[in-house]
């Protein structure tokens, strides 16, 4: 079984521009630098036939190249019951219309309809009890946080491996973007 998702990965300079915020966040477990990215689906556990039916599935899906902007943090699960700390994906519609395409083909390949809307983020920290007013320190302090538009030429079908360590991502297949 492999559990998979499929996503955007970053390169190096991003990557190290998102672990510069990861820190003053006392009992945050931060997400490993080379692990950051962005899912456009989680999948899950998948055996090998139907990897390999998602895999001819992406590998048929077409779209545009286009330019994605990470700005501003923020948390999940809200002030009573935080969960994660994230940095926000400005709005496009070009990543909506491929993270839909990349809906219709896995529902076509057999998996079910993800119910949850998207909310495209990059998860910083995954968090456990923090003090609010933390929270509200490391919100504040990262409020401006801009990273340089990304020219997203490519998504990725990403296999996570546990480890002792924690999480480690293969990248499964890689589908180019058209120009």
């Amino acid at each position: 079984m492999l559990r998979l998702f499929v996503g955007i990965g970053f390169p190096p300079e991003l990557k190290l521009q998102l672990s510069l915020l990861c820190s003053g966040m006392p009992g945050a477990k931060w997400v490993d630098p080379g692990n950051f990215h962005l899912t456009l689906r989680f999948i899950g556990e998948t055996g090998e036939s139907l990897a390999a039916d998602i895999n001819e599935a992406l590998a048929r899906l077409r779209a545009r190249r286009f330019t994605l902007e990470l700005a501003g943090t923020g948390v999940f699960g809200g002030a009573d019951k935080p969960r994660s700390l994230w940095v926000g994906v400005e709005r496009s519609p070009e990543l909506v219309a491929l993270r839909d395409k990349i809906e219709q083909a896995l529902v076509r390949s057999g998996l079910p309809p993800e119910p949850r809307k998207f909310s495209p983020h990059v998860t910083l920290a995954r968090l456990k009890h923090p003090a609010p007013d933390r929270i509200a320190a490391f919100l504040a302090a990262s409020a401006q946080f801009r990273a340089e538009p990304l020219e997203v030429n490519s998504f990725s079908l990403i296999a996570s491996v546990q480890t002792k360590a924690g999480s480690v991502y293969e990248d499964q297949a890689d589908y180019r973007l058209l120009p």
